[in-house]
């Protein structure tokens, strides 16, 4: 097959990666980190590093936080009339996706998805979401309201940008995440200082390149590479920082809940899932079986919201199961650069590790694996991190396997005998976590009824709407704090001041 992108452009990108080592975006300009330290970029297909980009550390992060400081509290940007912070939105979103091709394979080297899946995050996902906040830009509104104090009164509410925001976002899905982040923050007028993941730095370089070319003032966004417990920690604990929202493990989202509570800024965190998928009998299984499948092979299982959990009716369990076992051996895994490939590798060997490990546990448990379960072999495998779909069955709640987040194309297979929905609403709720879940029936009150018992902040019946920046995004429990995408993205943004006049 025809690989969907240019030969030359990849050629030429290899090329630069390999020469040039890339810098930090600070006050409007790229500079290389205060300790001249970088950090290795590794193909996730090949084992091999290909690409370096700047270490910054707390010094690097001061400076890039009161460039923001200064460009907010200078009003260079949130006193800018929202229609032009509007226009500057849009025209970085034309940007992106004029880029298009650069974005896709830089996240494809960098990340190992496969290009058409970066491609569609990178130009649809990316743009879509400057796009949609863009329009939110001239639509901040208070409201008036009449006080029950004897007298007589004016008072109303007002929204206000919140100020310097810290973003740090996860490897998954890179490019697109940064953006999510960033966007409503700049629509609604505060400043950004992003730090992206260390494993995967380079396409936020890209984006720093965009934001100079559409012609952002300089400071009101800043991009600092670095390791997390460098860069990411001084950027929780910088007092200059009014809010991080933070996209990631919930272990890691803990950890910045306790740094933040020396300033008490605002928090917002998108976190782990071990989202539950029920099929029911009724359900259209040449759909639901696919749709299943990929919502946990996609990526490689590297998806917060990934369904993790089946839980199938026992009548159609053995139907269900066969079909999945099918769509898992027939499933191409290779490099994101291949045309026909479906899954690509995991990120890093300590990630490839995490996922064998728990594979291993479940075994051990007494899950068995109907298919997969190691690392996968086979020409040009070998040195990426790649391992096979996999599917348990034999799992029960109680396993390790089927309580935490593995990050990883496994899962668990269970079955339920009988459509009382508490009791299958309670196994789906059998967790710590509660971010996103799955319904498939033709039974429309079964599905609605179901996704009123399941705590998670997200439902989708037959499928549903994808990620979309109009609807919330977050999770119950331990899936994180707020929401992002839709309105109540954009007052995350916001602190509401009242104010009440004696006439």
């Amino acid at each position: 097959m025809t690989p969907s992108f240019s030969p030359e452009t990849l050629a030429l990108l290899r090329k630069d990666l390999a020469s040039n080592t890339r810098k930090l975006f600070i006050d409007g300009a790229f500079a290389s980190s205060a300790s001249g330290e970088t950090l290795e970029v590794i193909n996730p297909a090949t084992g091999n590093v290909f690409a370096h980009a700047a270490a910054g550390d707390r010094y690097d992060i001061d400076l890039a936080v009161r460039a923001a400081r200064r460009a907010f509290d200078g009003g260079v940007w949130p006193g800018m009339p929202p229609a032009q912070r509007a226009r500057l939105l849009t025209r970085l979103a034309d940007l992106i996706e004029t880029h298009c091709e650069r974005i896709a394979l830089t996240e494809t080297l960098d990340n190992g998805m496969p290009f058409s899946m970066a491609r569609f995050a990178a130009a649809v996902g990316a743009s879509e979401q400057l796009r949609y906040n863009a329009g939110w830009a001239t639509k901040i509104t208070g409201e008036t309201v009449t006080p029950s104090t004897p007298g007589e009164w004016h008072a109303f509410s007002s929204r206000e940008p919140i100020g310097v925001v810290g973003a740090i976002v996860p490897w998954n899905f890179p490019f697109v995440m940064a953006v999510a982040k960033i966007a409503p923050a700049l629509a609604m007028g505060c400043t950004v200082v992003l730090k992206p993941a260390e494993q995967t730095p380079l396409s936020a370089i890209i984006l720093g390149e965009l934001i100079a070319e559409a012609g952002f003032p300089a400071g009101v966004v800043n991009i600092v590479t670095g390791f997390g417990d460098t860069a990411g920690a001084a950027l929780v604990d910088h007092p200059m920082v009014d809010k991080i929202t933070f996209t990631g493990s919930t272990d890691v989202g803990k950890k910045i809940v306790r740094a933040a509570t020396g300033t008490l800024k605002r928090v917002t965190l998108e976190l782990g899932g071990k989202s539950p998928v029920v099929i029911f009998p009724d359900a259209h299984l040449d759909r639901a079986i696919p749709a299943a499948a990929m919502g946990i092979f996609g990526n490689a299982g590297q998806v917060c919201a990934a369904g993790s959990r089946l839980f199938v009716h026992d009548c159609i369990f053995e139907q269900v199961v066969e079909g999945l076992t099918q769509r898992a051996i027939e499933l191409k895994v290779g490099s994101g650069l291949a045309a026909d490939t479906e899954m690509g590798p995991l990120v890093s060997n300590e990630q490839l590790e995490r996922v064998l490990g728990y594979i291993e546990t479940g075994l051990i448990e007494g899950a068995c694996a109907k298919v997969g379960g190691q690392r996968s072999s086979g020409a040009n495998l070998e040195q990426g991190y790649f391992v096979q779909p996999t599917i348990l069955t034999g799992t029960t709640g109680g396993m390790k396997v089927c309580k935490e987040e593995i990050f990883g194309p496994v899962l668990c297979v269970m079955k339920f005998e009988d459509d009382d929905l508490d009791r299958i609403a309670a196994l789906a709720n059998s967790t710590d976590y509660g971010l996103s879940s799955n319904i498939w029936t033709r039974d429309i009150s079964t599905a609605l009824r179901l996704a009123k018992r399941i705590k998670a902040g997200t439902v989708r019946i037959n499928g549903g709407a994808g990620v979309d920046p109009a609807i919330p995004l977050g999770g119950f429990k331990q899936s994180g704090w707020g929401r992002e995408n839709g309105r109540a993205g954009i007052e995350a943004f916001t602190e509401l001041k009242s104010v009440t006049v004696a006439l």
